[in-house]
């Protein structure tokens, strides 16, 4: 009987480990360290070399409140960016409400900020990226939707935050539409790249900021 009872107390125990252990996985307390990613021929790489990590690069856009920023307005932030525009009524959508999941997670955090720059800058001025941001209540202090000069929006997609492989200049005919999200790092380094339309790679997405954040702290 004693046996029995010991078993029970020792399964219960059990289980309160792997729950506790599932929770901590899931809440971003164990901190480990993220992959750096670098460019290659097709697609990414996790570079171990720390004297040559990829840096995105600096930027001069407009949001939607007609703000001009740069990459030194998102000094000692970590970003998550995406590309998309207004009139998209495929992946768009889909990425935008994800997006929307991640921003609710980490409203109000201020180590936290967004990017959502359009691939159409002929027709999604900052009043149309205005209008677009409001069906996500998107508080535009963190939450930008960015225009600008088609060829450098392009570059960055490509080039920076490394989202597409395809090659273009950003010239007229030239067009990029990727449902990857990147997340950067407070240096300016990709530390994940997730599937926007996927909400299991978006729920990692999550964790891994949580880690990320927990790593300034240590």
């Amino acid at each position: 009987m004693e046996n029995k009872k010991t078993n029970i107390i020792l399964a219960i125990l059990a289980c309160c480990m792997l729950v506790g252990a599932f929770w901590i996985f899931k809440t971003g307390q164990q901190v480990r360290e993220l992959p750096y990613f670098q460019p290659i021929e097709k697609g990414l790489k996790n570079n171990v070399d720390s004297l040559n990590r990829h840096l995105t690069f600096d930027f001069s856009l407009t949001d939607q409140t007609g703000k001009v920023i740069s990459r030194k307005d998102f000094f000692n932030s970590i970003i998550i960016v995406d590309f998309f525009f207004t009139s998209c009524e495929g992946i768009c959508p889909i990425m935008n409400s994800q997006m929307q999941r991640v921003y609710q997670k980490f409203k109000g955090n201020s180590e936290v900020k967004f990017i959502s720059h359009t691939v159409n800058p002929e027709k999604d001025s900052s009043s149309v990226l205005a209008a677009y941001a409001k069906r996500y209540n998107a508080d535009a202090s963190q939450w930008h939707f960015v225009t600008g000069d088609k060829p450098q929006l392009y570059y960055l997609a490509r080039k920076s935050y490394l989202i597409s492989d395809t090659n273009g200049n950003g010239g007229k005919e030239d067009f990029v539409h990727s449902q990857n999200f990147a997340l950067i790092d407070k240096e300016g380094h990709i530390r994940g790249v997730y599937n926007g339309t996927d909400a299991t790679e978006v729920d990692r997405l999550m964790v891994e900021i949580k880690v990320l954040m927990l790593s300034y702290k240590n």
